[in-house]
């Protein structure tokens, strides 16, 4: 019992292990692997080698899912490219198996040694962060050494050596056994080096160690499609394609086991190195062998997982995906989006209330009404998202984009209040008391509306984009927006001095409705402002006169 508690020990710390190290790398250099990925999947091949890299660093080809199934999303790239990435992630998986396979249990203590030391003494920066992933190593390579101590006792033991000889004749068994103990250990990587490591030992015959390597990789398919079981329709997409492309692989290499044991294994030396090449073998034929077919599948996929209509904003799909939170950087990614998103529901609402103004529309100002409800709900929703993300694992660079979207989305929940007031003053002050405003009282309230969405669809391309130009320019168009609310309630008065009927009538509502309008532009343009003072552009006069609206706001 003691020996068989030491094996299952080590193999938790051979999981836990990999997990340090891909959360680690992923932190350290998330938004890094995000550009290069991005960069470099401009064909096919281009994008199976820049799935091999990233995935040869973070040691997961589910974590490379889910940042190429956010690229699918955008519209980054189309889903055969990102297949192709997914068919380059699972070689590099396979190299690193390779690379663990050779003893380097040398550099384990030294590993943890150094990673302590530096995780300790700068846990919240990216010298922290890198010491993890020295950790991580260390623990995997300390992991496998006592697998391999505790397995070479626990072999001898005659029930344990009849369970294997019962697993050895079937190769079904061996692949779905392989299979469940990848779902159950979350990483493929850490089974296939359990399994050499288990061959190596004499522990498993090789037949039985290939059957396992085989399940191993059917189950990290199965693992990336249960991970992204409640995400959006595009996150399901690539993982779906992946499991495709592994099923028709392991179909394939099945009638082949028998062959590669006899012809390929005499070549190795040692088992170990024989289970990891095979692995090796069988990712890399895999991707060249299938990587022209991925239109085909992709087609497969589309049709099994139809993307939702996005026609209309309220049947838009959200972007919160809870499996990106293990990812701070892809999980803030995922956030922007959102708010976005967001944004997208006040510009509807803004186009909306010049119609209802104009054409006294009641039915579309209650529509409109509603979809301010539409607006809290994803601002309650991004906030709580935002919150469940690690700040500790965020890098400066990531906590400024963190708290720039909390800004952004307040900005956007607090204009569509706004809205909703306008709305309700235009029922009761207008539309039910049949008054209209003056021809050139409209022309200015569409004049100010028009600079309100173009001030809008700027603030959401500062806040896409972090561009300091554009950010500069929207706090001039402020400016400019003040000058000519207070223009145009000086041609009102004069108005109302001409005793202009309509004038009189919709006075008050006039001068509340343009007030409203320069308050809502204040709210676009504070978009603008987390992006100048972090570039260092914004002048100490005006950084104070921004503390203070921020807390007046709050009041």
């Amino acid at each position: 019992m003691k020996h068989l508690l030491n094996l299952l020990a080590a193999v938790a710390l051979l999981v836990w292990g990999t997990y340090l190290v891909r959360t680690g790398i992923l932190r350290v250099f998330g938004a890094n692997l995000r550009g290069i990925l991005a960069r470099s999947i401009d064909t096919r091949p281009a994008a199976a080698l820049a799935g091999l890299g990233v995935t040869a660093l973070i040691q997961s080809s589910t974590a490379t899912a889910l940042i190429v199934a956010a690229f699918v999303a955008q519209g980054i790239v189309s889903l055969p490219v990102a297949l192709a990435v997914m068919l380059g992630a699972d070689v590099g998986t396979s190299l690193m198996a390779v690379v663990f396979s050779f003893d380097l249990s040398w550099l384990s203590p030294l590993f943890i040694f150094t990673g302590v030391v530096m995780f300790i003494s700068r846990q919240a920066t990216a010298v922290g962060r890198f010491g993890r992933v020295l950790i991580g190593l260390g623990l995997m390579l300390l992991a496998l050494r006592l697998v391999a101590e505790s397995t070479g006792i626990i072999v001898k033991a005659p029930a344990v050596q009849a369970l294997l000889l019962s697993l050895a004749s079937d190769l079904l068994l061996e692949i779905t056994v392989g299979a469940v103990l990848a779902v159950v250990a979350y990483s493929s990587l850490a089974i296939v080096l359990l399994t050499a490591t288990l061959a190596a030992s004499g522990a498993i015959p090789i037949e039985v160690a290939l059957g396992l390597v085989l399940g191993a990789n059917l189950g990290s398919g199965v693992l990336a499609v249960m991970v992204t079981a409640r995400s959006p329709v595009e996150a399901r997409q690539v993982p779906l394609g992946n499991l495709v492309f592994k099923i028709i692989g392991v179909l394939v290499a099945i009638p082949f086991v028998g062959l590669w044991v006899r012809h390929v294994r005499p070549y190795f030396d040692n088992p170990a190195t024989a289970v990891v090449m095979f692995h090796l073998g069988f990712n890399f034929a895999l991707a060249v062998l299938l990587i022209a077919f991925t239109n085909h599948v992709a087609k497969w996929v589309e049709r099994w997982l139809p993307k939702e209509d996005k026609s209309m904003v309220a049947g838009r799909p959200h972007h919160l995906d809870p499996t990106a939170l293990a990812t701070p950087s892809l999980a803030i990614s995922c956030a922007a989006r959102e708010a976005l998103h967001q944004a997208d529901v006040v510009e509807t609402m803004m186009l909306g209330m010049l119609r209802v103004i104009k054409e006294n529309d009641v039915r579309m100002a209650g529509e409109l009404r509603k979809m301010d409800d539409t607006v809290d709900q994803l601002y309650s929703a991004i906030k709580y998202y935002l919150t469940k993300i690690s700040r500790e694992a965020l890098g400066e660079e990531e906590s400024r984009r963190w708290t720039d979207i909390i800004s952004f989305t307040i900005n956007m929940e607090q204009i569509g209040d706004i809205i909703e007031r306008i709305l309700i003053d235009i029922e009761d002050k207008k539309i039910n008391k049949g008054r209209n405003f003056s021809d050139a009282g409209m022309a200015e309230i569409c004049e100010l509306h028009a600079r309100l969405i173009d001030n809008l669809r700027l603030g959401m391309s500062v806040f896409l984009n972090g561009s300091v130009r554009d950010a500069q320019k929207l706090l001039e168009e402020k400016a400019r927006f003040r000058d000519l609310e207070r223009a145009y309630a000086g041609t009102h008065l004069t108005r109302l001095t001409d005793n202009t009927v309509q004038s009189i009538e919709t006075s008050s509502l006039h001068l509340d409705l343009i007030s409203d309008l320069k308050r809502i532009n204040s709210h676009i343009c504070s978009i603008a402002y987390p992006i100048l003072d972090s570039a260092g552009a914004l002048a100490p006069s005006r950084l104070k006169q921004v503390i203070t609206e921020e807390a007046q706001r709050a009041l």
